[in-house]
């Protein structure tokens, strides 16, 4: 599986702080009946949903890694679960606290903090490599809040060209594993905006991400976000494929395959 290039100190800081301040505006946004409301998460509700994302920032504040396989501190997820147990305006200062605390650490790192080793949740990185990865986290959770809320959100940002990366990079593993694309094939995604490209992979004993392909045996067409939110499990496939929201051309059956089998996530 290819790894996403390392994206700068000043990049994946102002990321993360825009992540924090989404969730910071969804708190003090929130209805009383859309806190209990389903996320796109299974069985997850939208309180959940900022709970989890919140704890894990807990879990992270104040913690540089020493080596590539001492996790944090993640019992510190339940002491802040425990003390968020309310409810208004409290829940929203212990959620800002938390973001206030992490906006001090991200201010205080240097370029060297970034290349510590460090476990991640996909195996041993870098702290960068970890910090991209939260991104992609928030960037996904903030729309299982979003989306089933109708509510417009920022798709062509910082956090969305992350999370873009982050399937970018697994496109090989997706492709070759999860669509089954047969040896010999090859597959463009052309993705409409917010954030426009295409994506080409090519199957020559393995799945592999390449720069171009002339012909491909199947094109996709999709716009980035759907294709993000496709790729983590979190919207139906048929229900896109009968919205025209995703399509393909070329051929048939393997575009049909494609559309139902992005996911390699949740």
């Amino acid at each position: 599986m290819k790894t996403p290039e390392a994206d700068s100190l000043g990049r994946v800081s102002a990321a993360l702080r825009d992540c924090y301040a989404a969730m910071e505006a969804l708190c003090t946004d929130l209805s009383d009946a859309e806190w209990g409301a389903a996320s796109l998460c299974p069985d997850w509700t939208i309180r959940d949903v900022i709970n989890h994302v919140t704890s894990i920032e807990a879990v992270m504040a104040g913690w540089l890694p020493d080596d590539d396989r001492t996790p944090p501190p993640f019992e510190k997820a339940a002491d802040f679960l425990h003390g968020a147990d309310t409810d208004g305006a409290r829940y929203s200062e212990l959620v800002r606290a938390i973001y206030d605390r992490r906006r001090r650490d991200l201010a205080a790192l240097s370029d060297a903090d970034l290349m510590r080793p460090s476990w991640t949740p996909v195996g041993p990185a870098t702290y960068g490599r970890f910090l991209q990865i939260r991104v992609f986290d928030f960037w996904v959770h903030e729309r299982d809040i979003t989306t089933p809320l109708g509510r417009t959100t920022d798709d062509a940002g910082l956090g969305a060209q992350i999370a873009l990366a982050e399937v970018a990079g697994s496109l090989g593993y997706i492709v070759g594993k999860k669509v089954g694309l047969p040896d010999g094939k090859s597959i463009t995604f052309d993705l409409t905006g917010p954030l426009p490209r295409q994506l080409h992979v090519a199957v020559d004993g393995r799945a592999k991400a390449v720069d171009h392909l002339e012909n491909p045996d199947v094109t996709v067409v999709t716009d980035s976000t759907t294709f993000i939110q496709l790729a983590c499990g979190r919207i139906d496939p048929q229900a896109q494929i009968d919205s025209g929201a995703i399509t393909w051309k070329g051929d048939a059956e393997l575009g049909d395959r494609a559309a139902r089998n992005l996911r390699f996530t949740m």
